[in-house]
Order: structure tokens, then C-alpha cells, then sequence
């Protein structure tokens, strides 16, 4: 009992979706629902969970695709960094999403900033800014739980060659947000890029080059 963490590949881009929910309240969240609203939907309903939040990690129409969808069904909030619910409306963000297909995501309900919390059944989401790959980029700690989203990935990291992308920004996130959290905990990426499904901080600063060689090697 406690903390489930239910991992979805949705979309054509092997975005991870993620829901999360506390099992002995069963309220839930889903974290970047970035396509397939039914199959994400399917998952909530049998297993009974109560919908509060829908979280973007940022700005990024990949990550997005089905929030309008999940929103309507369920009633869940919008959650996303404010400086990616400003960045979505900025015209080479718009630009870049439309270049790959998509419309930008809408404004969130709610916005929030680095060190925020929102409830979760009997725990806690808190909110950890981590710029560079956008500028409102965000991990999200639940428990021992660390949903990186395309800041961090298994065995590399996220695109910084792209609007509001800065790679030295990427790293100091990773290395001043990331490393300081203990190292059993978990880390669930946003696409399913490397050689398996989650790791954890030890393992990444052990096995992933960008921190070996970028940041512990300073």
C-alpha cells in the first residue's frame, strides 16, 4: 500500500506517461498524458483512482497532446510551471510545436514554482524547477518518486538545441536539483530512450556521460 506508479508509453514520439496515485485514498495524478486519452483513461477508471491533477512537466505539445481530453472526462486541473505556461504562448515555442505537428498546449489551471506543493492522498507533490531543456521545466517528487520529464533521461538528457534550450543551465539543474536528492530514489524519465524503462540517481551518476563527464568531472 502507498505510492503505485503506473508507467504508459503513449504517442509516436515513446513519450512515458505516467499515473500516479496514493492506493489507500485512491486519488491520482497523471503526469504528461501525451496522447492515447482513452488508454490513460481505461487505467484510471479500473483502477478506481480519483483524478485531482494533470501534470505537465513543460511546455512541449508531446507532452500535452491529450490534457483537453483527460480534463473534460475527469475534472482533473491543469498543473504547470508558470514560466512554461507563459513560455507556451511565446511564437517560437508555438513555431517549434507546430513544426512537429502540434498545436501548443492550453494555459494551465494552475501554476506553480520551484519548492511547491500540491496534496496527494495522504503524501505530497512537490515541485522542483529544473531549467534548460525549457525554461519552466520541472521534476516532480513523490515520495522516493522522481518524474524527470525530458530534463533527465536514462543514460542522457534533454534536447537543448531548441527554444528556450540551454544545455549549461541543464546541467547546473541536474547538478544543483538532481544529484542533492538521495540516491535510491527513482528516476522516471519522459521518453523511453535508454537501455530500460527507470533508474535511479546512483545509477545515472555512475553510468550517464553527460554527468560523469560534464559535472562530476569539474
Amino acid at each position: 500500500m502507498g505510492i503505485e506508479v503506473i508507467q504508459v508509453p503513449v504517442g509516436e514520439m515513446e513519450v512515458f506517461c505516467y499515473i500516479v496515485y496514493d492506493t489507500d485514498v485512491g486519488d491520482g495524478v497523471v503526469i504528461d498524458p501525451a496522447g492515447e486519452p482513452d488508454k490513460i483513461l481505461k487505467i484510471v477508471s479500473d483502477r478506481g483512482i480519483e483524478l485531482k491533477y494533470i501534470i505537465n512537466t513543460h511546455a512541449h505539445s508531446d507532452h500535452t497532446l491529450a490534457n483537453e481530453d483527460i480534463r473534460k472526462s475527469t475534472g482533473a486541473q491543469i498543473v504547470m510551471h508558470k514560466k512554461d505556461d507563459e513560455f507556451a504562448k511565446d511564437e517560437e515555442n508555438i513555431a517549434w510545436n507546430r513544426k512537429l505537428g502540434f498545436e501548443p498546449p492550453t494555459p494551465a489551471d494552475i501554476t506553480v514554482e520551484d519548492g511547491d506543493e500540491l496534496p496527494l492522498g495522504n503524501y505530497a507533490i512537490r515541485f522542483i524547477h529544473t531549467p534548460g531543456h525549457t525554461p519552466g521545466s520541472c521534476c516532480i517528487l513523490i515520495e522516493n518518486n522522481l518524474f524527470t520529464g525530458d530534463t533527465l533521461f536514462v543514460g542522457a538528457v534533454g534536447r537543448t538545441d531548441i527554444p528556450g534550450g540551454s544545455f549549461e543551465t541543464l546541467l547546473e539543474s541536474i547538478k544543483n536539483k538532481i544529484l542533492t536528492l538521495p540516491p535510491d530514489t527513482i528516476v522516471w524519465p519522459g521518453h523511453d530512450y535508454g537501455d530500460s524503462p527507470h533508474s535511479t540517481i546512483e545509477e545515472e551518476m555512475k553510468t550517464n556521460p553527460y554527468i560523469t563527464d560534464f559535472i562530476l568531472a569539474e
